[in-house]
């Protein structure tokens, strides 16, 4: 059963703000005039800045024509794939590797179904969700890594 948090109406400096209407949705600064004409311009000016910036300091290279005869040596994913791409690479089994696959969806699907009595937010209170984060993202990284070495050490890294 999920916890929620109620306000205490006992706390005589709450019943003074909620008494001069000031409730859930009134706090802090207002957005007009300070986040509509300072914040939000300046960070969509620094947005676009960094942008042209980034296209003028390095612009796309322009290489050689595309040739469909030529297939290249080793052809890698973009980079948000090299995990995925590491994993069909290393298992023998590609069956196994496609499985391997949709267990990720599937075992983060399950985390809140197995950490729901808890009611904190906190990432050190909730010991099942941070640790699944933590090897997750280290396994990614690991594999990530490794899917741009050669097959012979993408599973050691050439470390050991």
């Amino acid at each position: 059963m999920a916890v929620i948090k109620k306000p205490d109406l006992t706390d005589p400096v709450l019943r003074a703000k909620l008494a001069k209407g000031m409730g859930h949705n009134y706090y802090g600064e207002p957005a007009w005039p300070n986040d509509l004409l300072y914040m939000f311009p300046v960070t969509i000016f620094g947005t676009f800045a960094c942008a042209i910036g980034l296209a003028v300091l390095d612009p796309g290279a322009i290489g050689e024509p595309a040739n469909p005869f030529a297939t290249p040596l080793e052809i890698l994913p973009e980079w948000y794939f090299y995990p995925t791409f590491q994993l069909l690479r290393t298992v023998p089994n590609k069956l196994l590797g496609v499985l391997l696959m949709a267990a990720v969806p599937a075992g983060l699907l399950t985390v809140p179904f197995i950490e729901n009595i808890n009611k904190f937010q906190n990432p050190f209170r909730r010991p099942v969700a941070t640790t699944v984060f933590l090897i997750g993202t280290v396994v990614a990284i690991w594999l990530g890594i490794g899917a741009a070495l050669p097959i012979d050490i993408s599973l050691t890294l050439g470390l050991f």
